[in-house]
Parts: structure tokens; C-alpha cells; sequence
């Protein structure tokens, strides 16, 4: 790859209008539930009213003599899948996921799929769901994660039997894995502190949140192809993960990417595809299925609850001497937390000689668990975070002076294994101590908390296709479903290289027959990976045009250089020949060898972790506990912003997200195991006038890993709103507040017991 990281940029960190804005605020974009095909039928979902029960009988004969029912299916129409991970399989334990989608002998948690329909209409579909009778024995049940790890728990699983202990265990149970990572001696390192803090932390389950509820298209033709339309984060995921479900031919599944109405994580896995293809494939119609609100929340994958443990020890003048971890995360009904990625990133902002952490998952009798913006990081750096400002407190120090002194920097080992390389979390600290923020006085009541964040980032596998047309305008087309503005991005990226207005660039994402295969749009890996594969792709094509004009002037190629879209002798060996613009070599195409056409495919490495920094004013109500946030600051080293807008955006969203996580947002389960509020209207999240203006500053300490300098921005920014708010809550009522969300009867009752 070229470097480009001392060129001062034409279109590289400006602020276009995204080129799927106008279709997208006038109406015109289509989305999951949008698509309509002839003699379409409508699909439901019958769900189970149990946390945890045996499944005794389906009797589904009255419900398929409906008039208007084309197809009624059960688990038993679903292929068996091996129990256990075979090479190829990429981590994914097919017969979990395949008992997640439709329940087989047990269901493991309310709202646990058991039975389908297509009908002719959605009147007809739900009387035949309430036609199918389902006899179910109830089991004990199990929410908490604590509990779920306890010997004699209620067992969710026979065939459990937990990893990473010595010696392995005889019997099964809930505890899936135990995780370690280790780097010194924390337990001597320990004696030398002259403070230690010690706390342990419960946070709840949480959802993403999107507006848009999962949809599906799903038609199945004589020939035994099938076509589906949804919205995903990841439509090559959709065809892999639903071809190996039903036992098809990849090349048998082609996946039509709509437009996402958010997912943020939430949308990296399947639901109800491959339902909507059984049942397409028997009623042989096509059939559509949309989730309602309360599927969303009860049959889709949440975040987890957590309990954490963490100790910190420091010197007098706030060194970190040593620190531990341990946090036990829900998994839900299956296997699939994120406390391996909640392991790397808790303590990523420092530098630490001395570092335990151990991680805990446990399956209960809740949805199975997925991801959500930097899976597992948002909780084990709220308990981070509290520990730090304690120590800050119990040393009379800066809480900005402690992190500083002790912040990760480029050489510092992290506990997972490598060392970093260029970051910019001092830069991030430095620039928040600076903000004019700090000099705002806090008035009765008010407090101000601060907050570091981690992420590593992820590259992965990316393919992308620059096609010029004959009049020099360029077609650009990934795999990568566009979350967060990144086909502006790749249009940026591509106009740099190419040389030409960005404004004659088209970014397409391709479906699954049209383009090279894409890994999801997760892990803040697509401006970075899928970035640099369309970076090679253009290229590719400037490449070609060099080649190209060399045979013209009937010179070598290393004698025609590429500037400002154009191809011009690179010397006095090219003669005195004119520029040749992109137009006019596209013109002259079939002449010189035919269409004009780059690709890439590629397996990014190098993606370059980052760092965020939050401050937040927040007021805490003593007579009723509710908790307004004045004003907040997010600094986050961007790498390089292709978009600044869409940075920008992105903290802004996480802050959001995180406003919520920490305050209000939480699954709240009765005692018979079933979800109580599943609606926004008991589940809330923030809306605007809940959240002050979000100040968002981003730093760009280039990642030596892209030509450009980019690494990913989508994760880091919910990393740091849980301490920080939690912090500022401390500082605002005397009371250290332990267990999210922060919602006003516990802070009522921290206040009351402070008293």
C-alpha cells in the first residue's frame, strides 16, 4: 500500500453529506419490513410463557386445519447439529444456536421460541398461534449469576462442563468457562501498597435498543435456492450461519442487505431468518416475519448482568502498585458472554507491572446474551473506574493526576498479550484536564466524575470492488452493512486515492452474490478493514491506469506517476506528454484493455486499539434521587477521522447509550422468571431531553496499522459513561453506589443510609 500519512488530504477528513442521507430523511430507503414480494405471507412466532421448562407436547393439528395457514413448523423441522465446536465451525456451537432459534425439548428462558406459523394474513397467523397447544412440566429457574454459579443451582444444560479448571469437572453445570490472564504478582505486589480499595459491583442486563425491530423476507424457489432480505449487521453472516442451520449449499442462500434501523451489536446474530426460510420452504410462498417490541426485548440478545469484584492498591503518591479482577457475567440460555473481552479491555487505560484477571460465565434462564458496542467493556470498566476514584478520594489526589500518572502509553504491556504501539489515551487525558469544563464551579448537590475507556479494535476479512465507468465516475461496492455513515467513509477513502470529486463516487453495499465476502459490521472494524480493502481496490485501478498510459506513451510504467486524478509523466524519461485525466483514460478503456475494474480482498491486521476520556457534571435531587447531567465532555483519539461528523456522532451516541445504562435501563424479572417491562414504556431509555449537549474532541494519534492512520471509533465511546456518571453521583451525595442503574430509590437510599 502506498503511504499517505504525511500528504495533506484533499477529501479526507471533511464533512460531506452522506451519500444515503437524502433517501434516508425523505422516506425513500427501505428496511427490513419494507419489502413486499407477490403472495407474500405473513409469519409469527409462538414463544414460551416459562424461564425453564420441559416440553411435554406440541400439538400443532388444529392451528394447520386453519383456513389461510400455509405452514406451520417446531423444532423438529429443523436439521440436528453436532453438539460442540468442529474445525470450520469459526467458534459457533451450531446446535445451541439452532435450539436458541426454535426451542427442542426444554425452553430455557420466557419468550424461548417454540413453534411458527405463515399465513395469509397477520389476523389468520396469530389465531393459529393461539390454536397450537404447548404442554409444558415448569422447572426451577435461575436470573442472577451469582446464584446460576452456585453448586445446585437449577441445571439449564447436561452437557456443560466448565472450561479452564483443574481438574476437569465430573458434573455438569452452569458454569460454562473460567478465564485467567496474568502479568507479575499482584498477591505480593499488594504488600507494598500504602492504600488498597477493594469493592464489588452488580450491574443488570440491558438491551441495545434499536428502533427498528428485526425483519425478514425469506423465498425459497423450485430449484432449491432461497433469497432472503433483512437487516443485519452482517448479511455474509446471515447466508452462512443459515445455510449451515438448514443444511444447505452456502452458494444455495443469497442475502439482500436492507437498510438497519440500529443494532449497535445487537443485530451480529440470527433470530428468525432461518424460520422465515422453513416456512417459506413448505408453504412455497414467500414469507415475511417482524418482530414486535415485546419479541425484541424478550426473544433477542441483551447485554449481560455482571457481578464484579475489583482491588486496586497504590502507593502515597498514587502509583498503582498491583490490581485484580474477577467478574462473573451472565451468558442467558447459552454459552456466549462477553467476560473474555470484558478481561482485556477492564484495566486497558493503565499501566500495571502487576495485574490478575479472572473471569466467570455462567448460562441462566434469560435470553442468550450478544453483543453491544464494545461487548463486556462498559461494565468491568464501571467498577474500574469506581476503584480509581475511591483511591483518588482516600489520597486526596486529582483523579485527572492519578490517571495521568499511571495512563497506558505507547510500550506499555497489556495483560492479553501484546504491547501497544502508538495510542493517544495521555493525549485524551490532557485534553479533558484542559477543557474548559474544569473551571465551572459545582453548586449544592452537583458532582464531577471522570472515567478512562478501552477497546482493542478488530480488522478481520473485507472485500471491495472499485468499478470506474466511462466517463471517470467510480461505482465502489463492499459487503460491510453501513451503521454508523461508513459509506461515506469508503466514498472519502476512494475519492482520495482515485483523485477525483468525491461527489463522483457511489458507494454500494453489495448483496452476498455481488461482492467478495465481508465479516460483520461489529468491533469498530469497518472503516479500518473494509477501509483498507477499498484503499488496495482503488489502488488497483490507479495501477491499471498507469500501465495503461504507459503502453500509450510507449514508456515504462514507474515513468507515469498519479497526481490529482491524473496520470502525468513522472520525469523527463516520460517525454513531454500531457496529463491524462481519469475521464479520458476511462474513455479510451475498451481500446486499451477493456473495463477499468479494482478489487481487493484481504485479512486486516493491525487494527490499532483506542482510548476514550469522559468527564460529566451531573445533579443528584436528594428528596427524590433523580439524577439531570449538566454538561459532558468525550475525548477520543480517532487515529484519523475520515468523517469528523460521523466521529463525532458516534461519541455522541455512546454517551447516550451509556446515559442510559447507567441510570435507568435494566431487565426486570418477576419471581416466576418472566420479563416485566418489555416495551419502552416501563423499559426507558434516555431521550433528548434527558441528555445535555455532548461535547465531543477527537484526538488523532495516527494507527501505524492503516495508511491512513484510522482506528475504529464505534466502541470505545460507551466504554466510559458508567464510571464517569457513577463517579460524579458519588461526588455529588457522599455515597459510593455500587449497583446499576443508578436509579433514584437506591440513591435515595444511599443518601438516607449516609445520614
Amino acid at each position: 500500500m502506498a503511504g499517505y500519512e504525511d500528504k495533506s488530504f484533499k477529501w479526507i477528513g471533511t464533512r460531506p453529506v452522506r451519500p444515503d442521507g437524502v433517501d434516508k430523511v425523505t422516506g425513500r430507503a427501505n428496511y427490513g419490513a419494507d419489502m413486499k414480494l407477490p403472495g407474500q405471507l405473513t409469519g409469527r412466532i409462538l414463544r414460551s410463557p416459562h424461564a425453564h421448562a420441559k416440553i411435554l407436547s406440541i400439538d400443532t393439528s388444529k392451528a394447520e386445519k386453519l383456513p389461510g395457514v400455509k405452514a406451520v413448523i417446531t423444532g423438529k423441522d429443523f436439521p440436528e447439529m453436532h453438539n460442540g465446536v468442529l474445525p470450520g465451525d469459526e467458534g459457533v456451537n451450531f446446535h445451541y444456536l439452532s435450539c436458541n432459534i426454535m426451542a427442542r425439548n426444554k425452553v430455557l428462558y420466557d419468550g424461548h421460541a417454540v413453534a411458527a406459523v405463515a399465513a395469509a394474513s397477520a389476523a389468520i397467523a396469530e389465531e393459529a398461534l393461539a390454536l397450537i397447544e404447548v404442554k409444558y412440566e415448569v422447572l426451577p429457574h435461575v436470573i442472577d449469576v451469582d446464584l446460576a454459579l452456585k453448586p445446585g443451582a437449577p441445571l439449564l444444560h447436561d452437557d456443560i462442563f466448565t472450561t479452564g479448571v483443574t481438574p476437569k469437572p465430573e458434573k455438569p453445570s452452569n458454569t460454562v468457562q473460567r478465564i485467567q490472564m496474568q502479568l507479575g504478582d499482584p498477591d505480593a505486589a499488594f504488600k507494598d501498597a500504602d492504600v488498597v480499595v477493594e469493592r464489588s459491583f452488580k450491574t443488570k442486563a440491558v438491551h441495545q435498543g434499536y428502533i427498528e425491530p428485526h425483519a425478514v423476507v425469506a423465498e425459497w424457489s423450485e430449484d432449491g435456492q432461497c433469497r432472503i432480505w433483512c437487516s443485519s449487521q452482517g448479511h455474509f453472516m446471515v447466508r452462512t450461519l443459515t445455510a449451515r442451520l438448514l443444511q444447505m449449499e452456502v452458494a444455495q442462500v443469497r442475502v439482500i442487505p436492507a437498510e438497519i434501523g440500529g443494532g449497535f451489536g445487537g443485530k451480529t446474530i440470527i433470530f428468525i431468518e432461518p424460520t422465515a426460510v422453513l416456512l417459506a420452504r413448505k408453504a412455497k410462498r414467500p414469507v415475511r416475519i417482524v418482530m414486535s417490541r415485546d419479541e425484541v426485548f424478550r426473544g433477542t440478545g441483551p447485554a449481560p448482568g455482571t457481578s464484579i469484584d475489583v482491588k486496586i492498591g497504590a502507593k502515597k503518591d498514587g502509583m498503582l502498585v498491583a490490581a485484580t479482577g474477577e467478574f462473573r457475567y451472565q451468558a442467558g440460555a447459552f454459552p456466549g458472554s462477553p467476560v473474555g473481552a470484558a478481561c482485556m479491555a477492564a484495566f486497558g487505560p493503565y499501566a500495571l507491572s502487576h495485574v490478575r484477571v479472572v473471569g466467570y460465565e455462567a448460562v441462566t434462564n434469560r435470553p442468550l446474551c450478544y453483543s453491544y458496542r464494545a461487548p463486556g467493556a462498559p461494565l468491568s470498566s464501571f467498577a474500574v473506574e469506581s476503584v480509581m476514584d475511591e483511591i483518588a478520594q482516600k489520597l486526596n489526589l486529582d483523579p485527572m493526576d492519578l490517571r495521568i500518572k499511571n495512563g497506558s502509553k505507547e510500550g506499555t504491556q497489556m495483560v492479553y498479550g501484546p504491547k501497544l504501539k502508538a495510542v493517544g489515551n495521555l493525549e485524551c487525558l490532557k485534553a479533558i484536564q484542559n477543557h474548559p469544563i474544569n473551571k465551572i464551579p459545582l453548586g449544592p448537590n452537583q458532582g464531577r466524575g471522570l472515567a478512562a475507556g478501552f477497546w482493542f479494535n478488530l480488522g478481520g476479512q473485507s472485500s471491495a470492488v472499485v468499478n470506474i465507468a466511462e466517463d471517470g465516475t467510480a461505482n465502489i461496492m463492499t459487503g460491510s452493512p453501513d451503521i454508523g455513515g461508513s459509506r461515506a467513509s469508503m466514498a472519502l477513502m476512494a475519492a482520495e486515492v482515485l483523485g477525483i470529486d468525491y461527489s463522483k463516487v457511489r458507494p454500494i453495499v453489495g448483496d452476498t452474490s455481488a461482492v467478495g465476502f465481508c465479516e460483520i459490521t461489529h468491533g469498530s472494524r469497518v472503516t479500518f478493514a473494509t477501509g483498507m480493502a477499498i484503499i488496495q481496490a482503488a489502488e488497483d485501478v490507479v495501477l491499471q491506469c498507469r500501465q495503461r498510459v504507459a503502453k500509450m506513451w510507449e514508456v515504462d510504467v514507474e515513468a507515469v506517476k498519479w497526481e490529482d486524478g491524473h496520470a502525468r509523466p513522472a520525469g523527463a524519461n516520460a517525454g513531454d506528454q500531457k496529463p491524462l485525466s481519469l475521464a479520458q483514460i476511462a474513455a479510451k478503456a475498451a481500446r486499451t484493455g477493456g473495463p477499468l475494474v479494482g478489487s481487493a480482498a484481504i485479512n486486516a491486521g493491525g487494527p490499532g486499539p483506542a482510548f476514550g476520556v469522559h468527564i460529566c457534571d451531573v445533579e443528584v435531587d436528594p428528596e427524590t434521587g433523580h439524577v439531570t447531567v449538566l454538561r459532558y465532555v468525550a475525548a477520543q483519539d480517532a487515529g484519523k477521522a475520515i468523517h469528523p461528523s460521523y466521529v463525532e456522532g458516534q461519541i455522541q451516541g455512546g454517551v447516550a447509550q451509556g446515559v442510559g445504562w447507567a441510570l435507568n435501563e435494566e431487565y426486570i424479572y418477576g419471581e416466576d422468571g418472566r420479563l416485566q417491562n418489555s416495551g419502552f414504556l416501563d423499559y426507558r431509555i434516555p431521550v433528548a431531553s434527558d441528555l445535555p449537549m455532548i461535547d465531543a474532541i477527537i484526538l488523532e494519534v495516527p494507527n501505524p496499522g492503516h495508511p491512513f492512520g484510522v482506528r475504529g471509533v464505534g466502541e470505545v465511546p460507551i466504554v466510559p459513561p458508567l464510571g464517569a456518571i457513577a463517579n460524579a453521583v458519588a461526588r455529588a451525595t457522599g455515597a459510593r453506589m455500587t449497583d446499576l442503574p443508578l436509579t433514584p430509590p437506591k440513591i435515595r437510599a444511599a443518601i438516607d443510609a449516609k445520614k
